[in-house]
């Protein structure tokens, strides 16, 4: 990404989407690849995504994202975000604290949950793919 540019939160609908053969996911993916764009996947939101080894954009993905942990400080930041907004996903709300972290863009196909959360934070924004 260009200088100054922000960096991409994927969460599980775009990998999967991406993995279904969804048309825009995938070029996503391809993009994200020959790009070198920095693009961030939550753990939270791998273990929502896979299944197994056999799925290659998700496998691909993997090579060239940064798969952030789960560490206590963005549990916490998760948990009082679902307080703040009565949302109820913890893996929506990890994925909009772990883009806050870093003020990036959230690729959602969940655009109005993931919305909400953003609008609670103020920080990141939310592109629904």
């Amino acid at each position: 990404m260009g200088q100054g540019a922000r960096g991409l939160t994927l969460d599980t609908g775009v990998l999967l989407r991406a993995e279904r053969g969804g048309t825009q996911a995938r070029r996503l993916v391809r993009r994200i690849v020959d790009a070198d764009d920095l693009a961030t996947i939550p753990t939270a939101v791998l273990a929502e995504a896979w299944r197994d080894g056999r799925q290659d954009e998700l496998v691909r993905l993997l090579e060239v994202c940064e798969i952030e942990p789960l560490d206590r400080e963005l549990a916490e930041r998760a948990g009082e975000l679902l307080a703040r907004t009565g949302h109820d996903d913890p893996v929506d709300a990890i994925v909009a604290a772990s883009a806050a972290r870093r003020g990036d863009i959230v690729l959602t196909s969940d655009a109005d949950d993931l919305q909400l959360l953003a609008d609670d934070l103020g920080t990141i924004r939310v592109i629904a793919i």
